[in-house]
């Protein structure tokens, strides 16, 4: 269910208008949300995962009817329950819509408490579901705490349990730091593949030469040092979860056999000529906007469009302040043997007016610090660590940076400042990956992308 702030949203599918009009007003009057459809065509454009907790819907309809709906409903989102109506008893039929994943099954005419009843029912029956679900996915480790307070991290938690039921692709957006693996471990351990494997790959660490067979698997001697087979990530998550991060750093070759796995579940094994089925939902991260990629001509438009059906954008966190507050003390408490350590006006205060790019991360490191610099456990802001300078970014007199009204290339951008950072730092990758506060293996990725070569 979405928040507590509604009962629900009930997607309604009659041929009957009386009927429809009828149970509509009994639903909306109980406090639910209602989208109403005439024949089972209409319904199933109307449906959306991330819309609706439940689906009523005739079962004699003409073209697609109620069997059809219940069919398609599942295939699309199997945790959405759904409810028959009938007005021709018939226990076979009944029978067979049990079997076939239905929620209750309703004989016209039926009463306003009957209806009411059989809706309250099938959604506190999935409820159960998602909480025992969510409960085992905790304890076996998949899904890790996510500490938030604002209304725009509830708005985006409650849409990650929606598209949870679905076994759709799912495109998590968002800046670095941010939580974005978080999200996606969530949606695995409350959707019905909560049981099978979670697999997290990052594009980004797995050198381009290796990634393919990472990825697909390879057979023993398809290529130089391949001295045993190996599954590769896709069949190892095989009924469950595959998350690829920093989904656009993948080259344009591997996307194509990206969307080629997508479609049709199916992956082609380095140095194999069959091809293996697969039963994997793929979750993708990144920090790029990939519509500015696709017009740019770096990344597969079908592929975009393929993956970016399902989208959770998670916002950064100088822009939900609550946040920084919740995870603030989340932090000093962990960092701090789980005391009851209270923090100060002043600490608060510096802690929400940062900016913090580099988001939930830079703020985990800062509150570490916070706790083992303050001496005799009394917390003090000048324990945090020095705000970032930025103004060796800004023009001279510090004024904003101009933009050119042609535009800039924004990859040529990157370049430079790589390659000035490394020659401020004598090309030692370390000592630059901690100057541009990258992580080493990203800024050496960066560095064979760019062909980057010391003069």
């Amino acid at each position: 269910m979405s928040t507590a702030s509604r009962k629900g949203r009930i997607l309604l599918v009659d041929d009957d208008s009386t009927g429809r009009e009828a149970a509509t007003f009994s639903l909306r009057k109980a406090g639910y949300e209602v989208d109403a459809a005439c024949d089972g065509r209409e319904g199933l454009d109307a449906f959306s995962p991330k819309v609706h907790d439940l689906v009523l819907t005739d079962i004699r309809m003409p073209g697609i009817d109620g069997m059809g709906v219940l069919s398609a409903v599942h295939k699309a989102s199997p945790g959405t329950p759904v409810v028959m109506i009938t007005a021709f008893p018939d226990v076979s039929l009944a029978v067979e819509a049990m079997r076939m994943g239905a929620a209750d099954f309703l004989t016209k005419p039926y009463g306003r408490d009957h209806l009411l009843l059989s809706v309250e029912r099938a959604l506190d029956r999935q409820r159960l579901v998602e909480e025992n679900r969510s409960l085992r996915a905790t304890a076996s480790g998949v899904e890790r705490p996510l500490v938030v307070a604002s209304a725009e991290m509830v708005q985006v938690l409650a849409l990650a349990d929606r598209l949870a039921r679905s076994h759709a692709p799912v495109l998590v957006r968002g800046e670095s730091g941010t939580g974005k693996e978080l999200v996606a471990r969530r949606i695995h351990a409350r959707s019905p593949r909560a049981q099978a494997p979670f697999v997290p790959v990052n594009c980004a660490a797995i050198p381009p030469e290796l990634i393919e067979a990472e990825l697909f698997g390879h057979e023993k001697g398809a290529f130089t040092g391949a001295v045993r087979a190996r599954k590769g990530r896709f069949r190892t998550a095989d009924g469950g979860t595959l998350f690829l991060d920093e989904i656009g750093e993948l080259s344009p070759s591997l996307q194509a056999k990206l969307l080629r796995v997508v479609q049709e579940n199916i992956v082609d094994v380095v140095g194999s000529d069959e091809s293996v089925r697969v039963d994997v939902r793929v979750i993708c991260a990144t920090n790029a906007d990939l519509a500015v990629e696709v017009e740019k001509g770096r990344f597969r438009k079908d592929l975009f469009y393929r993956l970016n059906a399902l989208e959770i954008c998670i916002p950064p966190l100088r822009e939900r302040p609550g946040d920084v507050v919740a995870l603030a003390s989340h932090f000093v408490r962990a960092a701090s043997g789980d005391a009851d350590i209270e923090l100060p006006e002043d600490v608060l205060e510096e802690l929400v007016s940062r900016p913090w790019p580099g988001n939930v991360r830079e703020l985990e490191n800062a509150c570490e610090r916070l706790v083992l610099l303050s001496p005799g456990g009394t917390l003090s802001p000048d324990a945090l660590p020095p705000k970032a300078k930025t103004d060796a970014l800004l023009p001279p007199g510090g004024s904003p940076l101009r933009l050119p009204d042609e535009g800039i290339n924004l990859f040529d951008i990157e370049r430079s400042v790589i390659l000035e950072a490394l020659d401020r730092n004598d090309w030692n990758v370390s000592r630059t990956a901690v100057f541009l506060r990258v992580p080493r293996h990203i800024l050496a990725y960066r560095i064979l992308k760019y062909g980057l070569e010391k003069a």
